[in-house]
């Protein structure tokens, strides 16, 4: 890692509810090439989550502990403002398929209009975690199917929690 990219703090927004081996792929990926990541849980109001923040938080904590670089927080506001106030120059945004990309687009040109200073970088999800996703991850689990290749131990072991 280049002195340049050591004094690069970004920023990791998602739902992760639950993490799974695709966001954390994402996480590991970029924690090699930023100084400084912070992963961030949104309370996304449009969503019924089946985790809490603080849950979720901890997850990710847990799922991350190897990783030095790699803080752990969440917010309630406009993405932007979040990472204006953590000093940060770059949002990164994960992609498992072209479907994606069209709500991704729109979100980063929206970020964009309010702050062009920040940049949004797309980071596409290893092949074998392009099908991932929460949801997914969620509905295999409530019914009671196993999901240890799709998310971390402890992420399992929660969700076998949930739904026991």
């Amino acid at each position: 890692m280049t002195a340049d990219q050591q004094s690069i703090i970004a920023v990791y927004p998602g739902s992760f509810d639950p993490v799974t081996n695709g966001h954390l792929d994402i996480i590991r990926r970029s924690s090699k090439v930023f100084g400084k990541l912070i992963v961030t849980v949104l309370n996304n109001s449009s969503k019924n989550p089946l985790f809490t923040v603080e849950e979720r938080k901890e997850l990710l904590r847990e799922v991350t502990k190897d990783l030095p670089n790699v803080e752990i927080d969440s917010f309630r506001d406009l993405t932007i403002r979040y990472v204006k106030q953590k000093n940060a120059r770059l949002i990164i945004r994960g992609l498992r398929a072209i479907s994606d990309f069209e709500w991704e687009m729109q979100l980063a040109s929206t970020n964009n209009k309010l702050d062009p200073e920040i940049e949004t970088l797309f980071m596409m999800t290893s092949p074998q975690h392009s099908f991932l996703s929460s949801s997914i991850v969620k509905e295999i689990a409530r019914f009671h199917g196993s999901v240890g290749d799709l998310v971390p131990e402890a992420v399992e072991q929660a969700l076998n929690r949930k739904f026991t």
